[in-house]
């Protein structure tokens, strides 16, 4: 099972074009998303999810043309979209039983079993009778995986699902959405890089509409191996320092930045080398693109 996108762009009446040109191959398992705001990812889910058309390029699920066929691959699709509704006075039980009966469970007994096992697996079993308007934004989210699950997707879409998490919260979600891509194609749209190194066997970084790296996570780490420095500067020797290096990010220390560039070899002057990691590996590309000391 995969899903692939081919030569995918969109370019709103506003001018802006949100895709370009976009192909990826997407297997059986996590695949994250990286990108700023902006950058087009929300797009690509909605795309995918066919919320929206495309003005050209294909998406196929194995044999299913996505975009000539919506409806087959609806019945197969569990979405989480960045901010989803919630009936606030209604229970999780009630709401979670209609949509299961509109995602085509018409059995009541089929549908009684298959909610009791959603809100278990999602950890919200003994929270079924109450109000969705009384839940936290973490057992909004785990709710909004349940309502995502129901139907046996094949793929499911997450849209930001670790955003304004606690990290009890963030945790929980991580090993729910790890169990759930044993056997599901998941796409987690993400500007968290952690979410993705955490979950993801399989990633992609867009910015600007465009796909800057596709690939596995320590592939990425293995092209910077040798080519991060990192050091302790003032912070108004920022400026100077970007007009001379690559700078690829800044974290602020005990009133001092931790700079750390990319080049590829020691510049010297008091930089040490350092292993780089994924927050790396955005950077660098996203650098491509944008300032991403800016972001």
């Amino acid at each position: 099972m995969q899903l692939s996108i081919q030569n995918l762009s969109k370019t709103y009446s506003n001018g802006v074009q949100a895709l370009n040109n976009v192909s990826l191959t997407i297997p059986k398992g996590m695949f994250g998303l990286l990108g700023p705001n902006g950058a087009g990812k929300s797009t690509l889910m909605r795309t995918i999810a066919t919320l929206q058309d495309a003005d050209s390029g294909s998406i196929m699920l194995d044999d299913i043309n996505v975009m000539e066929n919506p409806q087959a691959i609806r019945e197969r699709l569990g979405y989480l979209p960045q901010d989803f509704g919630l009936y606030p006075k209604i229970s999780a039980e009630v709401m979670l039983d209609h949509i299961a009966q509109m995602k085509g469970v018409g059995n009541k007994s089929e549908r009684k079993e298959l909610v009791a096992s959603l809100l278990e697996k999602v950890n919200l079993y003994n929270h079924r009778k109450k109000a969705l308007g009384t839940y936290s934004g973490g057992m909004r989210q785990r709710f909004g995986i349940a309502q995502a699950l129901a139907g046996n997707p094949n793929l499911i879409i997450v849209d930001e699902p670790t955003a304004g998490l606690d990290p009890t919260e963030r945790n929980r979600f991580y090993n729910l959405l790890s169990e759930i891509g044993e056997n599901t194609i998941v796409i987690l749209s993400t500007h968290i890089v952690e979410d993705v190194s955490t979950l993801c066997s399989n990633m992609a970084i867009i910015c600007n509409g465009e796909v800057l790296m596709d690939g596995k996570p320590a592939d990425g780490l293995s092209q910077l191996q040798h080519n991060i420095f990192a050091k302790i500067i003032k912070k108004d020797e920022l400026e100077t320092y970007k007009q001379n290096y690559k700078v690829i990010s800044t974290k602020l220390k005990e009133g001092n930045l931790a700079l750390r560039v990319e080049a590829e070899s020691n510049p010297g002057e008091g930089f040490e080398h350092v292993e780089p990691n994924l927050e790396d590996v955005y950077f660098s590309h996203i650098s491509k693109k944008v300032d991403p000391i800016t972001l």
